[in-house]
């Protein structure tokens, strides 16, 4: 496993103790440190660019010692106190981390937001996978069937697929002892168009599409199963909106794992796609995002 730490962002709210909670949980299985990071927001009057004479020492930081009373006895971890705007100092953290975890939502913002906009921000941004933990009390449709025992959920997107998400996945399968959900939409109906204003049923059959998505769904598996052997994975393929899907899937399962779009040519600016946004702001479960790897980006 990487030495790299597992990040816990926190600001004394309900919402970043259950993210801790989660991230304590993470490194107990990746073996990795946990670093406790509380990023103090510049005061309404403060200039960004005009810097304190040095960093706030994190034993006489409020919220950390909230922390470190919340944590007593059950890990060790180094404490973090920065400085700054979080929704530009958290991303920050990606770069030397194996992992970065927050809650949806901070002590500040409107009471109806459903993600935040530093967790926006850091899933965006950050350049390792970054992991939001819900509030509880979100509810979803039932989707497919669920065996009993852990489950993660990974979306796969056949067109193009994403290595570094299908890793992580099977990674954090391993180290869970959970069955692997992939699922792999496929748009249906398709439709084309004849005349103006005329639409005709496509001539291709929903069977024929269905087969062919799965075909290309276990072939891109096909390398990582042969690396995690020990990972059951269940392939799930249906017709329909891809974050519908992952979305009714989060329901009692540990993780959903989502890739971040790569960059394009006419779009160079990082971003998130309308599956991960959807999954973020409506998931029952922890959501991890994944950046591309670095070539891909």
């Amino acid at each position: 496993m990487s030495t790299l730490p597992v990040i816990a962002a926190v600001d004394g709210s309900d919402d970043s103790l259950r993210a801790l909670d989660w991230a304590l949980d993470a490194a107990r299985r990746r073996e990795a440190p946990l670093r406790v990071v509380h990023v103090r927001q510049y005061a309404m009057w403060t200039q960004p660019e005009v810097l304190a004479a040095g960093p706030p020492d994190p034993s006489v930081d409020p919220v950390l010692g909230q922390v470190r009373a919340y944590v007593a006895d059950r890990t060790t971890a180094e404490y973090v106190a920065l400085e700054g705007a979080p929704s530009a100092a958290l991303p920050e953290l990606g770069a030397a981390a194996q992992l970065l975890v927050l809650g949806s939502r901070g002590r500040g913002g409107f009471a109806s937001l459903l993600l935040g906009s530093n967790g926006m921000a850091a899933a965006r941004d950050a350049e390792c996978p970054v992991v939001v933990v819900p509030r509880p009390g979100r509810e979803v449709y039932d989707g497919a069937p669920a065996g009993p025992g852990p489950r993660v959920v990974v979306g796969l997107h056949v067109d193009g697929p994403d290595e570094a998400t299908l890793d992580f996945a099977f990674t954090e399968a391993a180290l869970r002892g959970a069955r692997l959900q992939v699922v792999a939409a496929y748009p249906w109906p398709l439709q084309t168009w004849a005349t103006l204003g005329e639409l005709v049923p496509p001539v291709i059959d929903q069977d024929a599409v269905e087969n062919e998505t799965r075909v290309l769904a276990e072939g891109f598996l096909a390398p990582h199963r042969k690396r995690h052997p020990e990972v059951h994975v269940e392939p799930y393929v249906a017709p329909g909106d891809a974050a519908d899907h992952l979305v009714a899937a989060s329901k009692d399962a540990e993780l959903v794992v989502v890739g971040r779009h790569r960059r394009r040519l006419l779009a160079p600016a990082r971003m998130m796609g309308s599956v991960t946004q959807a999954v973020l702001l409506h998931a029952t479960s922890p959501i991890a995002v994944v950046p591309p790897t670095p070539g891909e980006e």
